[in-house]
């Protein structure tokens, strides 16, 4: 059960056949698209990066300080090769045709990752209103990132193996290097080309599938962080490079990193709340054992699905650390490059506005759904803008 907290996102499954019609038909030639996203990344290898799943030297560490390396390792990285990749581009602008065959094809791969997103309107909204080329790469990225959590929540989840997922995590490897599979892949390729993203928050989010897999219940909030993080602070991870840092910022590059994971992580806890009667169905308990247990309250409690006074208290807590992380993430948020803030900002509003939900209802969501109304969308949004001045602030260079 993951989150994509790319812009305004609560997505249900979707359907394999988004992805499988019409692929066959599509052909990458060798000497095209391939062979100059070849050309970029081996101008422009990433280390591999620190993961979160390999915390075997130090086990004594929280799952916090692990996911902190990895944050201090994408910081790292945006800073050493934004200046490169600005070149790289410029390269390529100047030496290849403006409509060349390859373009043509990206364009075409672009297109269709924009198809898949439209499906899901609040997704899909909030990348318009990003700049043209943020909005292809997040499209890319939101792509991945669905066909990864179909894996093991689609349609044929149950077929799924972990021997599947290591040959995910190849044609991750190999696209990344310039070597696309298909239309989806090609447009993720030409995005890892462009922006200063680096392959090891795909690995981890990779890894986050292998635990649905195996795990369906957390001792404790540190082994639910750590699932947290590779299913939805991910993302953020993957969205920083793209969304850029204004150049007026004065945040560290660590800080904003850290509030990225911190909105994925939110998210997260958010849809966890809110699906307790789902995921109870599926035999599926998101939720830290040791803390049940303080409240009194067991596995039983939950497959009983009835809200005592134990059960709101408990909820109290869960709703108030969810919050907290929201907070960690507003401070990041203003950091952002001016023409990236609104979409990052909406979908913070929109899933705080899910807690309330959960309120409202009593904390019954075993059998309530909390979810927040177009008519509360459209009117929330544009108050929340203006209360933060979102608009005022000196726009950035459309570089960053």
């Amino acid at each position: 059960m993951s989150t994509l907290p790319l812009c305004v996102v609560c997505p249900n499954e979707i359907n394999a056949s988004l992805f499988s019609s019409s692929l066959s038909s599509f052909f990458i030639p060798r000497n095209g698209i391939q062979r100059r996203l070849q050309i970029i990344t081996c101008r422009l290898k990433f280390p591999t990066g620190f993961s979160a799943a390999n915390g075997n030297e130090n086990p004594s560490r929280s799952s916090q300080e692990k996911v902190y390396e990895v944050v201090l390792k994408q910081a790292s990285l945006m800073r050493e090769h934004k200046i490169k990749i600005r070149d790289v581009n410029r390269a390529l602008h100047l030496k290849m045709p403006v409509k060349s065959t390859t373009d043509g094809l990206l364009n075409m791969a672009y297109y269709r990752c924009r198809d898949v997103c439209s499906r899901y309107h609040n997704s899909y909204l909030g990348t318009l209103f990003l700049t043209p080329e943020r909005r292809r790469a997040v499209w890319a990225i939101y792509v991945w990132c669905r066909r990864t959590d179909e894996l093991v929540d689609g349609p044929n989840a149950s077929h799924m193996s972990p021997k599947a997922l290591d040959r995910w995590e190849q044609r991750l490897i190999d696209l990344f290097e310039g070597r696309p599979y298909d239309i989806y892949d090609a447009a993720l390729s030409d995005t890892f080309a462009k922006y200063p993203v680096d392959i090891q928050p795909f690995k981890d989010m990779i890894e986050g599938m292998r635990l649905d897999l195996r795990i369906s219940r957390y001792n404790n909030f540190d082994e639910l962080y750590l699932y947290c993080y590779y299913v939805a602070g991910t993302v953020g991870l993957m969205s920083v490079p793209v969304m850029g840092i204004s150049p007026h910022s004065k945040a560290s590059t660590e800080s904003v990193y850290s509030a990225a994971v911190a909105l994925g992580i939110a998210s997260q806890l958010t849809n966890i709340l809110r699906d307790v009667g789902e995921d109870r169905r599926r035999g599926r308990i998101y939720l830290p054992q040791d803390e049940l247990k303080q409240a009194g309250l067991s596995d039983d409690d939950i497959f009983l699905g009835k809200v005592t006074d134990k059960w709101r208290n408990f909820m109290k807590e869960q709703i108030k650390r969810a919050r907290m992380f929201f907070d960690e993430a507003e401070k990041g948020i203003q950091e952002l490059n001016s023409a990236s803030r609104w979409p990052v900002w909406a979908s913070m509003v929109v899933n705080r506005q899910i807690l309330d939900a959960i309120e409202a209802n009593d904390y019954n969501n075993f059998t309530r759904k909390a979810y927040v109304g177009k008519v509360k969308k459209l009117v929330s949004l544009p108050i929340a803008c203006m209360s933060k001045q979102l608009w005022a602030i000196v726009p950035s260079s459309p570089h960053c």
